[in-house]
């Protein structure tokens, strides 16, 4: 298939995501370029990055609207191409993830796979056509690159973990999630905006987001701040928030193999003191917890150490 971009008439973009772009100046810019760069198809390129990932991340909302991002894992393989529109999902869910009552024939879905190490991604928005024993497929609404900001560089290699898992259901951020969120160099954070309005521009989108340890700020014990710096202008996860305030994060130890799910609401700080007092943000935005998941030693995979995104340089740090 040629390399061709979006081919519908409408914008790849919804009125969330149009109306920030127009906030900063780069409605036009941002049309030309979403046109070019969005496909509704799996380009061979990305069939082949997929193929070769040992996990991907996910995004889904659950019956009450919550959005939930969550891990999958599996030998590389696991994510696999039938056609160039659906893409097959060969894992199941690890303990304690929300995904195992969220996932079902039907739903709309999100896809981050990101090669930490590589700091290559491509995001992957779609709809959930069939469940199996051994996993699922997604039909493709939408499929980009993003670029490699802020994304720290470090090896992911899959281990089982000698101890077993544990689930502890929480309301509130306590002295171990907290640990786990101020060392944290990498979150991920789901969203979604699912009106029939925005047509094939709605959807359920996963994001990463990196910066320094500690560059997500503890507020009290259900509020977090974390600083947005200068991306690629497709604002995404902004402009879904700005219609639907509900977002799911997920925070992982690379190297205990523990799992944070934190599920709640969010918003956008645009302006005021609080953006200038960090190095290098444009914006913040304020999440607030409803309900979460802390599930140690679930994820089979090791993480080396960190290598920090040299796009992190000039930032600063709460």
């Amino acid at each position: 298939m040629a390399n061709l971009g979006w081919s519908s008439s409408a914008s790849p973009f919804h009125r969330g995501e149009l109306a920030i772009q127009a906030r900063l100046g780069v409605l036009d810019r941002m049309d030309r370029q979403g046109r070019r760069v969005i496909r509704d198809y799996l380009p061979e390129q990305h069939q082949q990055f997929f193929a070769q990932l040992p996990y991907v991340i996910v995004g889904t909302v659950d019956a009450a609207g919550n959005p939930w991002a969550s891990i999958l894992v599996g030998e590389p393989g696991f994510l696999s191409s039938l056609d160039d529109r659906t893409l097959n999902i060969a894992a199941r869910p690890l303990l304690g993830d929300p995904l195992a009552t969220t996932l079902a024939e039907s739903i709309d879905i999100g896809l981050l796979g990101i090669e930490l190490h590589t700091r290559r991604r491509n995001r992957l928005n779609g709809t959930v056509t069939a469940t199996h024993a051994d996993g699922f497929e997604v039909q493709v609404k939408q499929s980009f690159g993003n670029c490699p900001q802020y994304i720290q560089a470090r090896l992911l290699e899959l281990r089982e973990n000698a101890a077993s898992p544990s689930v502890q259901a929480i309301a509130t951020l306590g002295a171990a999630e907290q640990a786990m969120i101020a060392a944290a160099d990498t979150f991920f954070i789901a969203t979604a905006y699912l009106d029939e309005s925005a047509g094939d521009a709605s959807g359920v989108d996963v994001s990463h987001r990196g910066g320094k340890p500690g560059f997500v700020r503890i507020d009290d014990e259900q509020t977090l701040t974390v600083p947005d710096f200068s991306g690629n202008f497709h604002f995404n996860t902004f402009g879904n928030l700005a219609l639907n305030p509900h977002a799911g994060l997920l925070f992982v130890d690379f190297s205990q193999g523990n799992l944070l799910y934190l599920t709640g609401t969010a918003e956008v700080i645009w302006e005021g003191a609080e953006i200038a007092a960090y190095a290098g943000a444009e914006r913040l935005f304020r999440f607030r917890l409803a309900q979460g998941y802390r599930v140690e030693a679930s994820l089979p995979l090791h993480g080396s150490s960190p290598e920090l995104s040299p796009f992190l340089e000039p930032m600063g740090s709460w």
